[in-house]
């Protein structure tokens, strides 16, 4: 168990990736390996320049995607073991689900885990998740699974139904305009600077027409929009679909349901899909029928003072 008082840096690992992608010759299983990473304090600056990147407010108040990128160098750590089935060069992020607890401050010191788990098969390759989990003093407060793509042979047959036409979006529909740079922003602050992200000349280099936006900030971006009206403690799980091209211009849609919110993120011309979610609410504890008696147990009148007589 790799065990961390300080985040490893993030471009020699990435360079560590270029270098070794041909050594990952794929593999029935991946790592055993459980990263820790303990006590990080929050810098404040660094938090508001996340907060301003995703178009949140400016507050002592983690976005949940936050925590996400301080864990992410954990995993680009665990993904560059030699042990690792695949290369990381080519992986693609098709889902992320987080959970937050209650909400977390900068004053606090946040610890992390992060694992792999459940390698899979998918009809377009092989699918796993990696598992990260963030504990303020031993209290669970965040846990995150990301789901990576492989692509490649399976076993299981590709489905060749036709996609179902897409429905009209549902409930407050909002313009976002994406600027060409908010690639190479977002990777400044979070440190996830792939090459896809940057430039449009690097992007062609992997086949893209130009640079995409990371689909973790399309998701940050996405809740920000809800900021203000989500509780401390909610699940946020969306898929990624097609990438984002920039600049952009995008429709966001946020309806509410019984126990949260559906998200989707479309393109404003095209109405291509590129994120579908939800936000889901925990259901209040139910009240016994003992609480309830004890909430409608009266308390004894209390008697009216004595009038004193002349």
């Amino acid at each position: 168990m790799p065990s961390l008082t300080a985040p490893p840096s993030l471009l020699p690992l990435y360079l560590k990736a270029a270098a070794t992608g041909p050594l990952h010759r794929g593999g029935d299983s991946l790592p055993d390996s459980v990263y820790t990473l303990s006590d990080q304090r929050i810098d404040p600056a660094h938090l508001a320049a996340f907060q301003q990147v995703c178009g949140y407010r400016t507050s002592d108040v983690l976005p949940p995607t936050y925590l996400h990128i301080l864990a992410f160098p954990l995993s680009v750590a665990l993904m560059t073991e030699r042990e690792f089935p695949f290369p990381m060069v080519g992986m693609v992020h098709v889902a992320n689900s987080i959970t937050l607890a209650r909400a977390v401050r900068s004053a606090e010191q946040v610890s992390f885990t992060v694992r792999a788990a459940d390698l899979r098969p998918h009809p377009a390759g092989r699918q796993f998740d990696l598992l990260a989990e963030a504990t303020v003093d031993g209290e669970v407060v965040w846990t995150s699974r990301s789901t990576y793509l492989r692509r490649g042979k399976s076993t299981e047959k590709k489905d060749d139904a036709k996609r179902a036409e897409l429905e009209p979006q549902q409930g407050a529909v909002s313009v976002l305009r994406v600027p060409g740079d908010i690639g190479r922003r977002y990777g400044g602050v979070s440190g996830d600077r792939n090459p896809i992200h940057l430039h449009n000349l690097t992007a062609k280099a992997f086949g893209f027409p130009s640079a995409i936006a990371h689909g973790m900030w399309l998701k940050a971006r996405t809740l920000a929009a809800l900021e203000g009206r989500l509780p401390d403690a909610y699940t946020a799980e969306v898929a990624f679909k097609l990438p984002v091209l920039l600049p952009a211009t995008l429709s966001v849609s946020a309806a509410q349901q019984d126990d949260g919110w559906s998200l989707d993120v479309r393109g404003a011309k095209s109405g291509k899909p590129h994120l579908a979610g939800s936000v889901t609410v925990p259901a209040a504890p139910t009240s016994t029928p003992k609480d309830k008696a004890a909430a409608t147990k009266k308390a004894p009148a209390k008697r009216a003072p004595r009038k004193k007589t002349a």
